[in-house]
């Protein structure tokens, strides 16, 4: 194994360690697939849900989207009450990495995008999320990835050197984000390629 080049792991959550997708929910709230697409697309879509993840509550989120769809008001709501049901649970093949990080010792953080409301849901209904070193949610903080300030957050806090932190992402955009700051950051594909990814960096993980 080469020379170890990053000392401290830090994990995006959905599409990472949590299989998260509106479609869970929806499939059954609405079985017409071209309803369901027009009202995820057009109504509770995803810029309208980032605005949570930015620190909207969810609250003045759903008052506000059923006074513009009132016809839809049931649907919004479910959006913000059956928020878990979004939730399909882990991706395993990544639970059994960061628990291999964590049994050897790598200091480990999340950097995510998601609403404070639900990340501390997420918490209760997956204690895995709850075992991080440290971490940085974008509702809290009120600013979301790829802006450069998310990441300078978690790097100043937790006294992190840049170049010997690592991240991933399944949004390439966050990726970018990350190594303009001089995070070392690759694009998550599955668990086997974040470890391939991590040993090539010197971690001691097995093969």
């Amino acid at each position: 194994m080469s020379e170890q080049r990053v000392d401290v792991v830090v994990f995006d959550i959905g599409g990472v360690l949590l299989d998260w997708s509106p479609d869970y929910l929806y499939g059954e709230l609405i079985p017409d697939a071209a309803e369901r697409e027009h009202f995820l697309t057009n109504v509770a879509n995803g810029e309208w849900n980032k605005q949570q993840d930015a620190g909207r509550s969810w609250s003045e989120a759903v008052s506000e989207l059923s006074a513009l769809h009132p016809e839809h008001a049931e649907w919004i709501e479910a959006y913000d009450k059956g928020w878990l049901k979004m939730v399909n649970g882990l991706f395993e093949d990544t639970v059994g990495l960061v628990t291999e990080i964590r049994e050897r010792g790598i200091p480990n953080y999340a950097l995510t995008n998601f609403s404070d409301e639900k990340w501390e849901v997420a918490k209760a209904s997956f204690p895995i999320l709850a075992g991080f070193d440290g971490e940085v949610v974008s509702g809290v903080e009120l600013t979301t990835k790829p802006d450069e300030k998310i990441y300078r957050i978690l790097l100043e806090r937790f006294d992190l050197d840049p170049a010997r932190t690592f991240y991933t992402d399944d949004v390439q955009l966050n990726v970018d984000g990350a190594r303009a700051v001089g995070i070392d950051a690759e694009l998550f594909t599955d668990a086997a390629t974040l470890r391939a990814h991590l040993r090539k960096r010197g971690l001691p993980l097995n093969s």
